[in-house]
């Protein structure tokens, strides 16, 4: 760590690697600042990139140490307070397991009234900012990087603490829970501290509140014993704790170098320039010409190089899962930035096959157009004869604005852009741009396009009507032929909708019985006598 880097003592001679070693430890918002301080010259700072405050991209070591580690926001509490209808001041139980933390803050703060805490499965390396919780009755801290036990004095309600499979390894460090009067139930199993001997022993007789360790029960005669053996089992415990002091000194140097390793083989692969400072302007803007002109390479080329990529990548990656390291928290600081880092790879490629994707071939070199349906709407092509047109009928989204479709008749295709999508068809015909409409439906949305044909007359539905030369002795004869027309209505009894009453139930036909009526008499001539008196009534 003596040795300087060149691009910083370039650009900051007041700075040495110890005064920069000490602006790691300081956020990306608080590092102008310092800079400013120590140099003397102001720099613009963007939390986004700090390689814009020294004109030049600095390298991989300093880049991984000045990215934004997840921290806890109010807005991630806020998301995880669904339960108490996202209002955090009065939240007893919060639950933010899985988000990758390193550092714990801002909670004793915003959430005073906490009663459960779950931190489990994050990077936390040490317990701070969580003494004002007063109320808080169970807290979980496993699977973390926790390497010492403090900080939990003010947290006076505590019943319940789980550090399981942490990497504490100062066991003497519970003694600070002896303040914690109301501590029942502690979990210190997958530590380093839990394979001492006399382990339980020194917990139990440290902890005297205790009721539980490890979820077995703590009984009176075990406390007695250990109690009776504390001075000695104490002695143990210091001696083993030495050893590992002495160990993990030299797993954290271990770690240390085969991170500079990796950061100074980063560093070669960037390429530096020959006096060993950092530029702009060389890689970026050649990587940036590249991918602006990728897409006229061959598509042969590019998946070969993205198939040697993605073999390259997936050799490094077996490597890295299958070389043996050993169980610290630096180790899990490394998985955790080479999975991060996998995944950001594939963002840049995935930004990468977007940008190189090549434009879509609408025209031929000949002339001639094509068929094109980039948005996947469906369509229909009438050919309407009666009104020599033709009619598009394509089935645009129901609810997107009309001012993202752009409509271009041309005499033999017709183009609309959706969302800027090209839908393209050729004609069957040839048609008139300048007649054509188009009109959107406003219940289904959908977009209807008429373009009359050319050459031929657009004639309406009704038939027009010939000529007729009118003299008034026609115009008499027609008034009469009108008047001898009787119209009447013509009844089908076979067309009738409704049922026939009468022949619902089928049987014997009846013919109905009808009074016939007697003939009339008419007297005949020979009856000299008869006479017919009007006055008198006919017999019946």
């Amino acid at each position: 760590m003596e040795s300087e880097n060149p691009s910083l003592k370039n650009k900051l001679p007041a700075l040495n690697w110890l005064s920069v070693s000490k602006m790691m430890q300081y956020r990306v918002q608080n590092f102008a600042k310092y800079a400013e301080k120590l140099c003397g010259s102001k720099h613009s700072m963007a939390t986004s990139s700090i390689s814009e405050t020294f004109s030049c991209p600095l390298p991989p070591y300093f880049a991984s140490h000045f990215l934004g580690t997840p921290s806890i926001t109010e807005d991630l509490i806020r998301r995880n307070a669904e339960h108490n209808d996202c209002v955090i001041f009065s939240l007893e139980e919060l639950s933010l397991h899985q988000q990758e933390i390193e550092r714990l803050e801002h909670i004793d703060r915003w959430c005073r009234h906490l009663k459960i805490l779950y931190l489990q499965n994050n990077l936390i390396g040490k317990i701070e900012n969580v003494s004002k919780l007063k109320e808080l009755e169970y807290l979980n801290l496993a699977l973390n990087n926790i390497e010492k036990i403090e900080n939990l004095e003010g947290c006076e309600e505590l019943t319940k603490l789980d550090l399981t499979i942490n990497f504490i390894g100062e066991l003497s460090s519970i003694k600070s829970l002896q303040h914690n009067i109301h501590l029942k139930e502690l979990f210190l199993m997958g530590n380093p501290c839990a394979d001492f001997d006399g382990y339980r022993q020194f917990v139990v007789a440290t902890l005297q509140q205790l009721k539980w360790l490890d979820g077995k029960e703590i009984e009176r005669s075990e406390r007695i014993q250990a109690l009776q053996n504390f001075p000695v089992i104490e002695q143990q415990i210091r001696e083993q704790e030495k050893a590992y002091f002495l160990k993990r000194a030299k797993d954290k140097e271990e770690a240390q170098r085969k991170l500079q390793e990796e950061h100074e083989k980063e560093a070669e692969e960037s390429h530096p320039g020959s006096d060993g400072r950092w530029y702009v302007g060389t890689q970026t803007l050649a990587s940036s010409s590249l991918e602006n002109h990728e897409y006229l390479r061959a598509p042969e080329m590019q998946d070969g190089e993205q198939n040697k990529k993605k073999l390259a990548d997936g050799e490094d990656d077996l490597e890295f899962w299958n070389k043996p390291s050993l169980f610290t928290p630096e180790s899990r600081l490394e998985t955790l930035r080479h999975v991060e880092k996998q995944r950001k790879d594939q963002e840049k490629l995935r930004e990468k096959k977007k940008k190189a994707k090549p434009p879509r071939t609408l025209i031929t070199e000949d002339g001639k157009a094509l068929n094109v349906n980039e948005p996947k709407l469906d369509f229909s092509l009438k050919d309407d004869e009666k009104r020599n047109q033709i009619i598009l009928d394509l089935a645009v989204y129901r609810y997107m604005d009309t001012s993202l479709i752009d409509v271009d008749v041309q005499p033999t295709y017709v183009r609309v852009t959706v969302k800027g999508k090209p839908f393209q068809l050729v004609l069957p015909a040839e048609v008139k741009p300048d007649s054509s409409s188009a009109k959107r439906s406003q219940t289904t949305g959908h977009l209807v396009i008429c373009m009359p044909k050319v050459g031929e007359v657009i004639t309406r539905g009704q038939q027009t009507a010939k000529p007729v030369k009118c003299t008034p002795d026609s115009s008499r004869e027609q008034a009469s032929q009108r008047s001898k027309q009787i119209e009447k209505l013509e009844v089908d009894p076979s067309k009738h909708s409704f049922p026939d009453v009468a022949n619902i139930v089928q049987g014997e036909t009846r013919t109905p019985r009808r009074v016939r009526s007697e003939p009339k008499i008419i007297p005949s001539e020979e009856d000299l006598d008869f006479e017919d008196n009007p006055d008198v009534p006919p017999l019946i």
